[in-house]
């Protein structure tokens, strides 16, 4: 059954799901119309709108340029490769491939979901290459599929954020702050959590292809760009003094002890893994990795090209987020789920209409704009905890990333994959994971 899930929802997605920018693109048009349609707002309402909200995240959009540059920049360096292509070895089956994948994807966005997503693609890659009769879009697809833990875990941008002083929780909640004891490591979260990251990896397995020709295999050539190695032909005695500045160790030495004694600290007195944190650690033990500066500034040159499909879409998310709240239609979504709900049902109605926000504004802060001021008030007034309230935001905001193409961008640069390869296996983990998690909301 979950394999013929997998294979017809595949067909579906190889048939209709176009490019994920142009996904964005008809995103933009759908909720421009609904905006004048359910809000009643002009066509030129809709247009400021748009063009008002669309440059709203460019430090957004750099920090997430940045989690991928500077991840994938650490990935292929040396000592991560071996130990990557270690892990690669182990996965000498497709069964364990695919599981492997599903697995570091789960608990590396549990610890950092930047680190998690750029591992784990890496991870993919390299296991493709040396596993033979591997279904290599089921195995990109279960590199993915952990990801729908993320906000769930200690980068959680929702319960990271009402941990401590928040705008939101300050306006609406009376400033309540909210401990991780009662979000991330409560008995409810820790339970969904650890029920998906001992079943999805099944799951993927349980959808892997019977037949031989039905499985679709890795072409090495369309990695050999990614590992040409660029040799320094002269001797250190031979260079300028301008080549050697360029490949000492010295330098790159001194700024990576002086980086990682910051971090140290900034993690010893309390500091948490948010974006820039992670980005300067990325940044940090690359250089050391690469062993010399120009080493590394080639591996962020590689690295870069892989960009482009953060660069070119996040101004589209932005301007439809912008629709979005500025039209009131958030508010209208939101409004009605918190309409129909009661004491025991508002968190997983808080999760259902978190998961349906989520595809027009996948970002967790921006999504804990939109629909924060709305959820907290009305769980006071019914009676609900904060904590679950926020908890049901956040697990909306993960959840529907298995369908909304944004996040698999990095990942999908990095396998070389288009989102229609893997959108039909992903889709059997969203409803997987939207019964587990509906469950835990309604009985934990």
């Amino acid at each position: 059954m979950i394999r013929a899930l997998g294979n017809f929802f595949t067909k579906i997605a190889k048939k209709w799901i176009p490019d994920a920018f142009i996904f964005a693109i008809i995103l933009t048009i759908l909720v421009f119309v609904l905006g004048m349609v359910i809000q009643g707002k002009s066509f030129i309402d809709m247009t400021s709108y748009w063009g008002g909200g669309m440059w709203s995240l460019l430090g957004f959009s750099m920090q997430m340029v940045l989690v991928l540059v500077t991840g994938s920049a650490l990935a292929i360096s040396k000592p991560v490769q071996k130990v990557l292509k270690t892990i690669a070895k182990a996965a000498n089956t497709p069964a364990k491939a695919i599981a492997i994948v599903a697995l570091v994807m789960g608990v590396g966005c549990w610890l950092n979901w930047g680190f998690g997503l750029i591992i784990s693609a890496i991870l993919a890659k390299e296991i493709a290459k040396v596993t033979k009769g591997i279904h290599y879009p089921l195995l990109v697809a279960s590199s993915y599929s952990g990801f729908v833990l993320w906000h769930a875990g200690l980068s959680g941008s929702i319960p990271l954020s009402i941990a401590g002083k928040n705008a939101v929780m300050e306006k609406f909640a009376e400033g309540a702050i909210i401990p991780t004891n009662e979000t991330i490591f409560s008995v409810q979260t820790l339970v969904i959590v650890i029920v998906l990251l001992v079943t999805i990896p099944l799951i993927n397995v349980l959808m892997m292809p019977k037949k031989k020709e039905e499985i679709v295999e890795i072409d090495p050539s369309i990695f050999a760009d990614d590992e040409k190695e660029e040799t320094v032909a002269k001797s250190f005695k031979e260079m300028t003094p301008a080549e050697k500045t360029e490949n000492s160790f010295v330098l790159a030495l001194i700024v990576g002890v002086v980086g990682i004694i910051y971090a140290v600290r900034y993690l010893v007195k309390g500091g948490s893994l948010s974006l820039d944190v992670v980005n300067f650690i990325f940044l940090i033990l690359g250089l050391l990795m690469h062993k010399t500066p120009i080493n590394y500034v080639k591996a962020v040159d590689k690295s870069v090209r892989t960009a482009g499909g953060i660069v070119l879409q996040f101004p589209f998310y932005a301007g439809i987020m912008g629709m979005m709240v500025s039209s009131g239609l958030a508010a209208t979504f939101s409004n009605w789920f918190v309409s129909v709900s009661t004491p025991k049902t508002f968190q997983l109605f808080t999760y259902w209409s978190a998961g349906l926000v989520n595809m027009f504004v996948p970002s967790g802060g921006g999504q804990w704009a939109v629909q924060g001021p709305i959820m907290m008030p009305a769980a006071k007034a019914l009676g609900v905890s904060y904590a679950r309230a926020a908890m049901g935001i956040a697990w909306g905001d993960a959840w529907t990333n298995m369908i909304q193409p944004f996040w698999a961008l990095p990942l999908l640069a990095v396998a070389k994959l288009n989102i229609k390869d893997i959108m039909g296996y992903t889709t059997v983990i969203l409803l997987w994971a939207g019964i587990i998690t509906s469950l835990g909301m309604l009985f934990l």
